[in-house]
């Protein structure tokens, strides 16, 4: 017995696409004889396209004047969807034409915070070091969805072997420690003692983004880890502001509005440049929270994979919660 597949609502639904594509071009460049000029097409295939489309939406999609066209309030709402759709379906074309083509291409796929405090400050030297390599970044919170078509050669993130066919590496373990802007500190020079730190704003980064960086630590564990506990009672001077994003948290620490937990591999630089320093010699240390480098295993032996491992090695030996150190410092 044949079984019958129900009709699909939106691909009957669906306009014809060759007029939603004459539609795009005309609203694009306001002119359907220059539409017709970018599609290769007769200026009035242009209009009975776009004559179609209106009427199989019901709505006026532009206003006419002499030659000029602008869209209507529906038609720009239209245009917005339509437009963006097409350029996903360019890329998502122009990525499958360029597989097994020679140009070699790494995807690497990290943490907000992590590309934008880590990687953003060290990827140039690779990218000039090997201009023969594309370097496509994605970044994430949520590493178990990626979207339909990525999949990324390389994930940097605190999670080993999250899916069939990779393998991991260790990278570092956690050193966390709070960290303000200068002024902050001049200004709130009690905040170098934990209890004085009690009474400074306290940046937090709250459980929907504690995956960019380490889930386990926000201030409540951090002073825990140091045997205090936060004042929350009613009559407390205790503030703290909760953000979900990492970014958003340091930099407001660099705008010298509060203090906030700095993980040694995201705020290092920044310490380095004086546009933050540490408050007080206190600090969090978890050798068990360790962060990886996870590859796909059927690239590792490409030249463009190679490459960057090296590059990529070099960069974290410096780093002074680096877990091989002691294995190479035995080596040598």
């Amino acid at each position: 017995m044949v079984k019958h597949v129900e009709p699909d609502q939106i691909l009957v639904k669906m306009p014809s696409l060759r007029a939603v594509k004459s539609f795009v071009a005309a609203a694009k460049y306001q002119n359907f004889t220059r539409a017709a000029e970018a599609l290769c097409v007769t200026q009035a295939a242009i209009s009975r396209q776009i004559r179609e489309l209106e009427a199989a939406l019901g709505v006026t999609l532009f206003k006419r004047s002499g030659r000029a066209v602008e869209l209507t309030e529906a038609g720009s709402i239209f245009y917005d969807a339509a437009y963006l759709s097409f350029v996903n379906i360019a890329q998502a074309a122009q990525r499958i034409q360029n597989t097994g083509k020679r140009r070699q291409a790494l995807t690497i796929c990290c943490t907000p915070a992590f590309s934008t405090f880590w990687l953003s400050y060290r990827l140039p030297e690779f990218i000039a070091l090997h201009p023969e390599i594309d370097v496509n970044m994605v970044t994430t919170n949520n590493f178990l969805q990626m979207e339909p078509g990525v999949r990324p050669d390389i994930f940097i993130n605190k999670a080993s072997d999250p899916r069939e066919g990779y393998h991991s590496v260790p990278l570092f373990y956690d050193l966390i420690y709070p960290v303000c802007s200068p002024r902050y500190l001049e200004e709130n020079p009690d905040i170098v003692t934990l209890e004085g730190l009690q009474q400074a704003v306290l940046l937090n980064l709250s459980p929907f983004g504690r995956s960019q960086v380490a889930e386990h630590v926000d201030w409540g564990v951090w002073f825990a880890f140091h045997d205090m506990e936060l004042d929350q009672s009613d009559d407390s001077q205790l503030r703290i502001f909760n953000a979900n994003d990492f970014n958003m948290l340091a930099q407001m620490a660099l705008n010298h509005q509060g203090v906030c937990l700095g993980w040694n591999q995201l705020v290092e630089h920044m310490l380095a440049e004086g546009r933050l320093v540490r408050v007080g010699d206190h600090k969090a240390v978890f050798k068990e929270k360790l962060h990886y480098l996870t590859y796909t295993e059927d690239k590792s032996s490409t030249p463009a994979f190679k490459a960057f491992m090296d590059w990529f090695m070099d960069c974290i030996r410096d780093e002074p919660t680096y877990v091989g150190r002691e294995e190479d410092e035995a080596a040598s």
